[in-house]
């Protein structure tokens, strides 16, 4: 009856007092919210006015409309659990992603594990091209194998290059074919102004994104994943001996920071999106375009503190 009740008053239009006084539709909706919230710990809508993270647009997989701008800021901060967007500066203009483009990298393996067609003790097929990758790389040698969670680890606390060109090929046969699967996938989940052309992040022109798609990509892999996206916390990882400490320096320094990923190619400028995390309330931070690693940080931090 309530439910019944609400639904025609929303849709009869104005129906507020019009001496200043609450109206049908603003009690019927008062009433139906208190009703929500006392049922089990139902959640709240946003307010109506409040900008939410669309993930359901799907648009065709082309160039997106623009060019990149180069070592130019961007920023978005939403809240992790509602999508609801806290801040946003130049969050739809075309950025370069460098390594973020990782985090796609990264998502397409958890989905494979997920569905059942991988595992983390998976042994991978290092090649000729992907063991001569430029740094950062860890130095995998070709005709030798890398298992799936030091492919993982390699990739969330080094950002390796030679690591994610392993991937691709394992993975698609080939990193042009695994790039297409990343942009079908970003468009599946609402990111509708990225294309990927590579697995790395490397620099290439036609791989650009914006703050509000990586926004996106950061909440949907703790949403998503949230026991595989643990590894986006840890702070080194030990591969043949050698001992790799994580890109995102903010872990262990800024209260409850748990990831995710660092970028940096000179046309990006320097690049991170977090995911902090303080009592129940959790958000994804995202940079673009910082002028030096510390500038980025010190950017980060700020929204950080500002929003949690």
């Amino acid at each position: 009856m309530v439910f019944a009740l609400t639904g025609a008053a929303l849709l009869s239009g104005n129906t507020a007092d019009r001496n200043g006084g609450f109206g049908l539709r603003q009690v019927v909706l008062g009433a139906v919210l208190l009703v929500l919230a006392a049922c089990g710990g139902a959640k709240l809508p946003p307010p109506p006015d409040a900008e939410v993270l669309d993930e359901t647009q799907t648009v065709a997989v082309g160039l997106p409309s623009r060019p990149a701008e180069s070592r130019s800021y961007s920023a978005m901060v939403v809240n992790l659990n509602s999508g609801r967007i806290l801040h946003k500066e130049n969050a739809d203009e075309p950025r370069y992603p460098a390594s973020l483009t990782k985090m796609m990298t990264l998502f397409l393996v958890f989905e494979d594990i997920k569905a059942g067609r991988l595992s983390m003790n998976d042994s991978l097929w290092i090649s000729e091209n992907a063991a001569r990758q430029p740094p950062a790389k860890i130095g995998v040698k070709a005709g030798d194998t890398i298992s799936v969670r030091d492919a993982v680890n390699a990739m969330s606390v080094k950002s390796a290059n030679d690591v994610a060109v392993v991937i691709a090929e394992n993975l698609s046969g080939s990193e042009r074919a695994f790039a297409n699967r990343m942009t079908q996938m970003a468009r599946t989940i609402g990111m509708t102004k990225t294309r990927f052309v590579n697995a790395s992040g490397l620099p290439d022109n036609r791989q650009v994104t914006t703050a509000r798609d990586m926004a996106i990509l950061g909440r949907a892999l703790k949403k998503r994943h949230p026991r595989l996206s643990k590894s986006f916390a840890s702070r080194e990882f030990v591969y043949n001996g050698r001992r790799f400490r994580a890109t995102n320096r903010l872990l262990g320094k800024v209260q409850g920071v748990d990831g995710i990923k660092t970028g940096y190619i000179r046309a990006s400028g320097y690049n991170l999106v977090a995911s902090v995390k303080r009592g129940r309330t959790g958000v994804i931070v995202v940079v673009i375009g910082g002028r030096s690693g510390k500038a980025r940080n010190d950017a980060v931090e700020t929204l950080i503190e500002r929003y949690l």
